[in-house]
């Protein structure tokens, strides 16, 4: 058994709160901080379903990469789906703690995962947001070399679609073969000149627009959206053996139930 704060301060070692992005919302959301529990769901995402699956289960307690609640609450009732995630949670007792931009920013966060689950080698920051207590750097995105360099950017797409298990994979063809790789889970489409400065032919991400897509074939970077969920869920068994690790007498289990919310051909 663990309490619900016992378990946000080891999260908050591995990836300190103090340096989410000024507009997110991570931390502890719900629940009691004193209560104990002896199970933990993880999740990319807390929906009614997971908080479902999290009751079934006799979890106390659901750990996520996105925050359950992210605009202010005006009204608490089931008419609105944020509402009735939140009701259900109370009713069940089930607490949450959301760990978003600091785990996108932290060491063996969601962009290592990215990179390791793409195989990258030689892996370093792509940008740097800050430096830690100890010392450290933090910050989001990660660049490394292709386990197979030379690839043309369709053949890459088809790969990192193998990888991640993605619903679908665009991208647009700078007509560069693929050898520095720079990844950036969820939507950071923001990040081309990141990935330019960084000596960066080709760079994966989600949620990329129109525009940007013409952008990136024009300055010469082959540009990849693999989903948000595909490119961020990578986190979720990271999260799993991390709470296991740091407390071995709870049960730590990984949502069956939330998947990609789209489907693709």
């Amino acid at each position: 058994m663990a309490t619900v704060r016992e378990i946000y301060g080891a999260l908050d070692r591995w990836a300190p709160f103090s340096i989410q992005m000024d507009f997110d919302n991570a931390g502890f959301l719900v629940g009691r901080g004193e209560r104990e529990t002896g199970k933990v769901l993880v999740s990319l995402d807390i929906t009614l379903p997971v908080v479902q699956e999290a009751a079934r289960l006799g979890a106390g307690l659901i750990v996520s990469h996105h925050p359950v609640i992210f605009q202010p609450v005006r009204q608490l009732t089931d008419d609105d789906p944020t509402g009735a995630v939140l009701l259900a949670l109370a009713e069940e007792g089930i607490a949450a703690i959301c760990a978003h931009t600091n785990l996108d920013a932290a060491a063996g966060g969601v962009n290592d995962c990215l990179a390791r689950a793409l195989e990258l080698t030689q892996v370093e920051q792509l940008h740097q947001d800050g430096i830690l207590s100890d010392g450290s750097p933090y910050g989001i995105g990660r660049v490394g070399q292709a386990r197979r360099p030379g690839l043309p950017a369709g053949e890459y797409a088809a790969f990192v679609k193998e990888k991640l298990g993605a619903a679908s994979v665009r991208w647009a063809d700078a007509g560069r073969p693929v050898s520095r790789v720079a990844v950036g889970g969820g939507s950071c489409g923001s990040m081309l000149e990141d990935a330019l400065a960084a000596g960066c032919d080709t760079f994966v991400t989600a949620d990329v627009k129109y525009d940007v897509f013409l952008r990136a074939r024009a300055l010469g970077l082959n540009l990849l959206d693999a989903g948000h969920y595909a490119t961020e869920a990578v986190v979720c068994p990271a999260l799993v053996r991390f709470l296991s690790e740091q407390f071995p007498s709870l049960e730590v289990v990984l949502s069956q139930v939330h998947k990609e919310v789209y489907s693709g051909v």
